[in-house]
């Protein structure tokens, strides 16, 4: 019986081993016996791929410090960074996070006589009662859009050719503010850019513009087609994913040469299983207030290739923590590889564009506020449980 090649995919294996087996159904005992070592030698390269285990970890980064990351960056190894980021990118521009003991959005509901904190984000719960939503919504509502040094940090990975990806928990649409095309995003949890008539048999969609005027106007926002109650395109608690996450994932997560995680706490599956997809030789540096992403390795393995991070252990080898505020991690980095007086200058310039448009009164051409009919989203089937909270 031929064996597989151990170069082909998991799957051209499997077939080659299903195919061996119909064409020797009736070979005699020693046949029998090497098809049996076939099926042992697939399980071996099965696991061994999925679990990394026996897999080369190669050690990257000279040294785990930011320093060394610099270096790596500036290598002709690093080529293609991916961006995982949070809520902690967008505080500096007056957004809250969510978790925050005394600051954060979920410890300051008590006024909107909440079962639960996590129900204002529930799609059951707004479909009956959409009024706390709209309510808070407002309230958050920033005065102008202005991203922060985070945002124009990742602007300048794009410029330099070195952006592969930034996946965002944020709903806030900053990055697109800051210059990032659709292309460069993989909003995770959806965006406020665009809304939907929640009614399947409308779906009329509505811009930014159009949903701010309700949310300021107070009232709830209800389709001119059908007077259905209208939704932003965010991913409440009990909705679908957009497809757009699964399949940018499957193929920019083989490639990726530095992941930079930014201002996440890496609670909300699945975006925090992310971290795990990367190959095993990939520097993972992590810009936060705190540690986070340190799972139990063999379980971070069952989720995804690669594990947990570690940052601390006598076995780290590509994992680096820059502990403090993400604007300030940002401006170290930028320092450390000679863009500091770029990326200050990026934000001046950028902010007083918008300075000026605010003064102007000019709307943003990219969200007018006429309505438009389009279907919604792709979305995946998975859906996500109560255990994924939007960021």
């Amino acid at each position: 019986m031929a064996e597989p090649d151990p170069s082909d995919p998991l799957e051209t294996q499997a077939g080659k081993v299903q195919e061996a087996q119909d064409s020797d159904s009736d070979s005699d005992t020693e046949e029998g016996a090497t098809g049996r070592e076939t099926e042992m030698d697939f399980l071996r390269n099965f696991f061994s791929q999925t679990l990394g285990l026996g897999s080369q970890k190669e050690r990257l980064l000279d040294e785990l410090t930011l320093e060394g990351v610099t270096r790596y960056m500036q290598s002709e190894r690093c080529r293609r960074v991916i961006c995982l980021v949070g809520a902690g990118i967008s505080t500096s521009a007056g957004i809250p996070d969510f978790r925050s003991p005394s600051t954060g959005l979920y410890a300051n509901l008590e006024k909107y006589h909440l079962p639960y904190p996590e129900a204002i984000f529930e799609i059951g719960y707004f479909k009956k009662h959409p009024e706390p939503f709209f309510a808070l919504a407002k309230e958050l509502y920033p005065g102008q859009f202005k991203p922060t040094i985070c945002h124009y940090f990742i602007r300048l990975l794009k410029e330099k050719g070195l952006l592969l990806r930034c996946y965002t928990q944020n709903i806030d649409t900053l990055e697109r503010v800051a210059g990032l095309e659709p292309e460069d995003l993989v909003e995770a949890h959806g965006t406020f850019y665009t809304s939907h008539c929640l009614s399947p048999l409308c779906r009329q969609e509505y811009t930014l513009n159009w949903m701010k005027e309700k949310i300021f106007s107070e009232v709830t926002p209800k389709c001119e087609k059908c007077q259905s109650v209208v939704k932003p395109d965010i991913v409440f608690f009990g909705e679908n994913l957009p497809a757009r996450f699964f399949s940018c994932m499957q193929s920019d997560f083989l490639k990726v040469d530095l992941l930079i995680v930014m201002g996440t706490s890496l609670q909300v599956q699945p975006f925090a299983s992310l971290i795990s997809k990367a190959p095993l030789s990939t520097p993972r540096l992590l810009i936060n207030k705190e540690k986070t992403g340190q799972t139990d390795p063999f379980l971070g393995m069952m989720m995804g290739l690669g594990g947990g991070m570690d940052f601390d252990s006598k076995k780290a080898y590509r994992d680096v923590a820059w502990l403090g505020d993400c604007d300030q991690g940002c401006l170290a980095l930028a320092d450390l590889l000679g863009w500091k007086k770029e990326l200050e200058d990026l934000v001046q310039k950028e902010h007083a564009t918008i300075d000026a448009k605010s003064v102007s009164g000019d709307p943003n051409p990219s969200t007018s506020t006429s309505p438009r009919k389009s279907p919604p989203p792709a979305q995946e089937e998975a859906r996500t449980t109560e255990e994924e909270k939007p960021q």
